[in-house]
């Protein structure tokens, strides 16, 4: 059981250089997490690719118009639940029709949903106000 809450919260200007920066954070987090006791390896491998396609998504349906557009990460941790939620402003897209990708021709693109509803527990793509935000749970117990 986790006690202690661990809150993060970034907010970054559409931009693909802060992709790593991101996806480090996850990482770190992974590492760091005092009960997990599952492997804290492949949990930061998996909380790295999430967390930097989930951002990619994000950045490429953005405002691309509006130069100090960005994006917002909160990451989450309380009671066996790590929560990340990704917010932009951007058009936004129906979750529930993106494909599967197709594994006898692969497309550069179009994966990242696919493996973030793979490595994830939960994914959900809703409207809030003047954002869209992504929102993926994964349960660490």
């Amino acid at each position: 059981m986790y006690n202690s809450i661990i809150q993060v919260e970034v907010i970054i200007p559409t931009q693909t250089k802060y992709l790593d920066l991101i996806g480090s954070i996850g990482e770190h987090i992974a590492k760091e997490l005092d009960d997990f006791s599952g492997d804290r390896g492949a949990l930061a491998y998996h909380l790295n690719l999430v967390l930097t396609e989930a951002t990619v998504n994000a950045i490429k349906h953005a405002n691309h118009k509006d130069p100090k557009d960005t994006v917002r990460i909160t990451i989450y941790i309380q009671d066996n639940e790590l929560n990340i939620k990704v917010y932009d402003h951007g058009q936004g897209f129906d979750l529930e029709s993106v494909p599967l990708p197709d594994f006898d021709h692969p497309q550069e693109g179009g994966m990242g949903i696919f493996f973030i509803r793979t490595l994830m527990d939960s994914v959900t793509y809703t409207r809030q106000g003047d954002c869209n935000v992504l929102e993926v749970i994964k349960y660490l117990s």
